[in-house]
């Protein structure tokens, strides 16, 4: 598995919001990310955010992005705007579910796959919501403190 973006956002856009417009938080690409176990990544609006969250961090495929910007026909997007922190390449993130998994030294238990929601369509485009059914990322805990960077 490789790390091809990395991202943080300050606070919630989608979490929180329903029935209410979404928030305006800017979704910022960084180099690399300081996790903290049990807590979150330092500078994410999820850091702290609740004794064993399940979404401490979160993973997406860079595969099923291209895939959803070929199937909506989408140019110039960038996977930031899932709100999902790690974009990676070469993982079958639904299979992590459940399980305790490594990435540059750092510990993680997968624990659910991130749904999407209707905020997706807005996000994306129409039917972006639908797509995502079964492939929107991977929730994960955060077992041991480390720092992720973006493979060379």
């Amino acid at each position: 598995m490789k790390i091809r973006r990395l991202f943080i956002s300050p606070g919630h856009n989608f979490f929180g919001h329903h029935g209410q417009p979404a928030g305006e938080n800017p979704t910022v690409e960084v180099a690399e990310i300081e996790c903290v176990a049990g807590q979150g990544i330092k500078g994410d609006r999820f850091f702290g955010f609740k004794e064993n969250y399940k979404g401490q961090i979160t993973f997406f495929a860079q595969e099923v992005f291209e895939a959803l910007c070929a199937e909506l026909k989408l140019s110039g997007k960038s996977p930031g705007v899932t709100r999902r922190n790690v974009i990676v390449a070469g993982a079958d993130l639904n299979a992590l579910i459940g399980k305790e998994f490594e990435i540059q030294g750092v510990k993680f238990c997968g624990v659910a796959e991130c749904s999407p929601c209707h905020w997706m369509d807005q996000a994306f485009a129409p039917g972006a919501e639908k797509f995502l059914q079964n492939r929107g990322g991977l929730r994960a805990q955060i077992l041991t403190n480390g720092t992720l960077r973006v493979d060379a």
